[in-house]
């Protein structure tokens, strides 16, 4: 672990007691190749910090601070502390569709969808589900697709979904989620009936960390990028 780096970052964050955008970028990217060992150092770190600051700041002001810092580093503890994850599923069949719904169920904070199409209503529901306990959702899709007969994205953001779109002249034609940022599923698998009634069709799912890093990193791009925008429901 770079202590300099993260000291570094801890003391700016502190100074006004709130983690700007690059800094939780920074963050997050450190920790994600932290070792348990390592991470269980900087809980320790950082609550050293934070008791350090209690002099000088208000309660208020510092309390915001560990609260920011420490919702960065838990996905990373709980990525680094889990059983491995190792699925592969194939259609026809439920089996695809089945995985999508559980892990969809068992999301707690946030959930990033990167597909090209959803007409499936239950995987839809599901998704409209984890919005409405809490769940962070966002949704990255293809425009044209989006207008299909019987697309489910409208239904979603008429549900308060934060949904983007693609407006290049190509197919925004990713198939993959990210369930609190420590699983990812990926594969051919479209998010339709008809791929689980008669295509021959994929999901993996895992929680292997260099691979939820470099999905996190893509999806990212895509939902900043200025080939996406904003989704406006019919």
């Amino acid at each position: 672990m770079s202590t300099p780096t993260l000291d570094e970052i801890l003391g700016a964050t502190l100074a006004d007691g709130r983690l700007s955008r690059s800094e939780r970028q920074a963050l997050r990217q450190i920790l994600s190749d932290q070792s348990a060992h390592d991470l269980g150092n900087f809980r320790k770190s950082v609550f050293g910090a934070a008791r350090a600051a209690l002099d000088a700041h208000s309660g208020a002001h510092v309390l915001e601070w560990l609260e920011d810092v420490m919702q960065v580093a838990l996905p990373a503890e709980q990525a680094a502390s889990a059983p491995p994850v190792a699925e592969a599923h194939f259609s026809p069949g439920e089996g695809c569709r089945d995985a999508i719904i559980r892990h969809l169920g068992e999301t707690e904070r946030t959930l990033d969808l990167c597909v090209f199409t959803i007409t499936d209503d239950r995987i839809a529901d599901a998704v409209i589900d984890a919005h409405q306990r809490g769940v962070r959702v966002r949704l990255v899709t293809d425009d044209l697709k989006s207008e299909d007969r019987g697309s489910d994205v409208d239904r979603m953001a008429r549900a308060g979904i934060s949904v983007r779109t693609d407006l290049s002249d190509a197919h925004m034609h990713h198939k993959f989620a990210l369930f609190d940022r420590a699983r990812l599923l990926t594969g051919s698998y479209n998010w339709t009936r008809s791929a689980f009634l008669e295509n021959q069709e994929n999901v993996l799912i895992t929680n292997e960390a260099r691979l939820v890093r470099a999905f996190s990193t893509a999806f990212e791009s895509l939902w900043d990028g200025p080939d996406t925008g904003p989704h406006r429901p019919y």
